[in-house]
């Protein structure tokens, strides 16, 4: 116990004396610490309702016989960080969060940690942290946003910034704009549709570190106290049995998540953040893992963006549970992992069953039959790159076009915004990856602008900077290598035809050899000006095919 260093014995009196100056007593100090690392804010709508969920969590922590003591993290609103600066420092507080939840665990001496985040960055952060330190875990997120409701139609964050780009092209007014805008995000809670902090929640369960529900239940529910009160008890049993996420966090787990991932058709930031998480567990992860089970795992949930499904439905057809179960119809899940429960995925899902067979799909009669995301390859990205095909239409998994250049997402948007964007063109956006950033900003702005004007189904957009888990359409990211280290995508030129290939995994820049050596030579790299945080994180962050991670050499 971490406990024993800091509290215990003749030689911490003076520790205990800091303790008790916070009001703890004697009877208090003699149980677990419990740390209780709450994401709770005033500005993320997803975070909003933390502090109702971390009084739950020690309700729930003293009723088993915890001490539970409440610290923070940070947390970034990415779509109110969306299309300015502001989304720079968006990715990069992953490294903030497990940093300083690192710090504080190793300078406290708790036994065991409850984590309760929400929104995109906080998950995987905080996961991360989780696997470093390797004390005894459990994770409770504040739950989804109901779906909002314009013209007797669920709608979402998506749906907000596509209304953007109708409005732009003249296919909608000021008041339906207004609209929308009063309508879309209705409650508290992480955006309704498979974002990326829908889907990191949704693959925490799966991964071992969340209860039942941990993905689904929205925010607003009551249940969701109810599972808060459970995380903070479960974690007491945890502590006792010495269960820790390295013992959850295994090969299998994240063999289970990636299938899990392809069935829901989960955010492009899953390609991103299970790495990262995976690199802290000492797993290996291969971004071409990602195509071995998306060859064979069928996609079973089109949820918004993808399609007029919301998180409320997957938790009314049994959440994510259910999708396993499914998924075991095939014998694609390792059901011998161990979780949070004390027990096996396999236990835990062995009275589950699918109540839905509209919002999950059963799995003989999928959408598709391979997973929702793909890992692309070619002379334009020899280190990958990824697409959220269960989001593209039918007829953009094959496309050929012009590129159209741009050095950076404002760039893109005004002329996207002027009409300059033609039906066929391919948008090529760079230097927005990791280091040439810096901070791998996504790129919704403009994904949605194409799609509101309706070209989202005559248009691809590649770009070595992100995509959020609300972007639908042939858009691919991640291109790696970026720009700013020498990618090829720095040397396109308007005009260039790039060939896609989402069936076949390939991309392709049809220029000669010959030709791309010419540019090398005559192209220069930009380097971009910035200070602070950002100017330490691009030295040291590594490609996005690597998690865009922060290199420890």
């Amino acid at each position: 116990m971490i406990k024993e260093t800091v509290v215990d014995g003749f030689g911490n009196a003076p520790h205990r004396s800091l303790y008790h100056a916070l009001g703890l007593t004697q009877e208090e100090l003699s149980r677990p610490l419990i740390g209780i690392v709450s994401s709770y804010n005033e500005i993320v709508p997803g975070h909003m309702n933390l502090d109702k969920i971390t009084e739950a969590v020690k309700l729930g922590v003293a009723m088993a016989g915890g001490t539970p003591i409440v610290f923070p993290a940070i947390a970034v609103c990415d779509g109110i960080a969306m299309g300015h600066t502001g989304m720079k420092y968006s990715l990069v507080t992953r490294d903030l969060i497990a940093d300083s939840t690192e710090s504080m665990v190793l300078a406290h001496g708790f036994d065991g940690l409850v984590m309760i985040p929400n929104c995109d960055k906080n998950v995987p952060g905080l996961l991360m942290a989780a696997a470093r330190l390797n004390i005894p875990s459990i994770f409770v997120s504040g739950g989804p946003m109901l779906a909002g409701r314009v013209d007797g139609r669920k709608t979402s964050l998506s749906s907000m910034f596509e209304a953007v780009g109708s409005y732009s092209a003249g296919k909608i007014d000021a008041d339906k704009l207004l609209e929308y805008e009063l309508k879309t995000c209705p409650t508290c809670g992480s955006c309704s549709g498979m974002y990326t902090a829908n889907s990191m929640n949704c693959l925490t369960e799966v991964l071992g570190m969340g209860l039942k529900g941990n993905g689904t239940i929205p925010a607003v529910y009551s249940a969701r106290i109810e599972l808060a009160k459970h995380a903070g008890m479960q974690i007491m049993e945890l502590v006792r049995k010495n269960i820790r996420p390295l013992d959850i966090m295994t090969a299998d787990a994240f063999h289970n998540a990636l299938t899990a991932d392809m069935a829901l058709g989960c955010s492009t930031n899953s390609m991103l953040h299970l790495p990262a998480i995976a690199n802290e567990c000492g797993v290996d992860f291969s971004l071409d893992l990602a195509n071995e089970i998306s060859e064979v795992t069928p996609n079973l949930c089109h949820l918004a963006p993808a399609g007029r499904t919301y998180m409320e439905d997957l938790n009314e057809a049994g959440g994510v549970y259910a999708v396993l179960k499914e998924l075991t119809k095939k014998g694609l899940i390792k059901t011998d992992a161990l979780t949070c429960t004390g027990k096996t995925v396999g236990e835990n899902i062995a009275d589950c069953d699918n109540l839905d067979p509209e919002t999950i799909r059963p799995i003989d009669n999928p959408y598709t039959a391979t997973g929702g995301i793909a890992v692309l390859r070619g002379n334009l990205a020899p280190d990958g790159c990824v697409v959220k095909r269960a989001a593209v239409a039918p007829e953009m998994l094959v496309h050929e076009g012009p590129a159209r250049v741009f050095n950076s997402e404002e760039e893109t948007i005004k002329v996207i915004y002027e009409g300059g964007i033609k039906a066929g063109d391919v948008v090529v956006i760079r230097y927005e990856g990791p280091a040439g950033g810096p901070g791998m900003r996504e790129m919704l702005s403009p994904t949605s602008a194409i799609a509101g004007m309706g070209l989202d189904k005559e248009v691809a957009l590649i770009t070595d900077g992100r995509f959020s888990g609300a972007t639908r359409g042939a858009s691919i990211g991640h291109v790696s290598p970026e720009a700013a280290n020498g990618g090829m995508i720095a040397y396109v030129k308007d005009g260039d035809i790039i060939s896609i290939n989402i069936p076949e995994y390939k991309i392709e820049l049809k220029v000669s050899d010959e030709e791309i050596e010419r540019r090398k030579a005559e192209m220069p790299i930009l380097k971009k000006q910035v200070s602070g945080y950002l100017k330490r994180y691009a030295s040291m962050v590594s490609s996005a095919d690597k998690g865009a991670i922060i290199n420890k050499k």
